[in-house]
């Protein structure tokens, strides 16, 4: 599992004309699940993301958490996050999760996600054309990698 998080002051998913998805103080995570990955992955994930001390304190310091400031979360999925560009130019999926995999692990995520967060988690539709907006706080920018501690 991969995620690509972000710390914003703000965020939206858009499926068409229609925002689906919003928040304010808080992550972003592009979630990518590879063929391999479990609800352990998910586990550690989440663990991780949710003790990541990416916010400022009272003297502007990274030193908080985003369960520190009571921020929110939005999950949105990204299976371009596993795409091999090692070998031409155009990039193979092939260690991207198929829907009838990835999708049970995506819900399972956004679960775990809102017990840990203690409140709903926001979240893009998987597998939609989505437009995703933000406003990149900092801006932080965090990659994590299960396969890749």
């Amino acid at each position: 599992m991969k995620v690509v998080i972000q710390r914003v002051s703000e965020a939206q998913v858009h499926i068409g004309n229609e925002t689906v998805a919003a928040i304010g103080k808080g992550m972003l995570v592009l979630l990518g699940i590879e063929t391999e990955d479990g609800e352990q992955d998910a586990q550690k994930l989440i663990k991780k993301m949710l003790a990541l001390r990416i916010f400022d304190d009272n003297q502007g310091v990274m030193n908080i958490s985003l369960l520190d400031i009571d921020g929110e979360m939005l999950v949105v999925s990204q299976f371009t996050l596993h795409a091999n560009t090692k070998k031409g130019n155009r990039p193979s999926y092939i260690k991207a999760a198929k829907p009838a995999t990835a999708i049970p692990l995506y819900n399972y995520f956004l679960q775990q996600c809102e017990q840990g967060l203690g409140k709903k988690v926001d979240s893009g539709e998987f597998g939609a054309d989505m437009k995703v907006q933000l406003v990149n706080d900092g801006p932080v920018t965090i990659i994590i990698d299960t396969k890749n501690p």
